[in-house]
């Protein structure tokens, strides 16, 4: 049997870094990295704008869980780039790892809302590949809604 793969989930809004920290943890543990909106654009389109925006996302991301579980069963970490807003969401990965035998670690990125909104004014005026264009206000409104992680999820 080989060594005990580890989940990574990245926590944390739009422009907080999550992807970029992300690619750097694929290489320093030779893992599987599963970015939703790379495969939605490539899929869809920039849909933002349509009703059937969420369905697929979802689609798209349980997609990615299929694969993620099964190359962790396999014994490579995997990082999802899912962003994780809420407790109960982190949990439920959180358990899906344990039910495979995989560890399970978050990286949470803590970025406040002024650099946030910063971030994301540049990303939209040079929009990188794959990256969906974010109106402000909807980043506002998910602000929100975001649940930062405890710091007993954290240990």
């Amino acid at each position: 049997m080989g060594s005990i793969a580890t989940l990574h989930i990245m926590v944390g809004l739009p422009c907080s870094g999550k992807t970029t920290l992300a690619r750097k943890l694929e290489e320093k543990y030779s893992a599987l990295r599963l970015t939703p909106d790379e495969w939605h654009i490539r899929l869809f389109g920039q849909d933002m704008d349509e009703t059937e925006h969420d369905a697929r996302h979802d689609l798209v991301e349980s997609l990615l869980w299929d694969v993620a579980a099964r190359v962790l069963v396999l014994g490579t970490d995997v990082i999802l780039d899912f962003g994780f807003w809420g407790r109960g969401e982190r949990d439920d990965f959180r358990s899906r790892a344990a039910e495979l035998g995989a560890d399970f670690k978050i990286h949470f990125l803590d970025v406040p809302e002024e650099m946030l909104l910063e971030r994301l004014t540049a990303r939209n005026a040079q929009l990188p590949p794959y990256t969906f264009a974010l109106p402000a206000t909807i980043l506002k409104e998910w602000i929100q809604s975001f649940e930062p992680p405890s710091q007993e999820e954290l240990e």
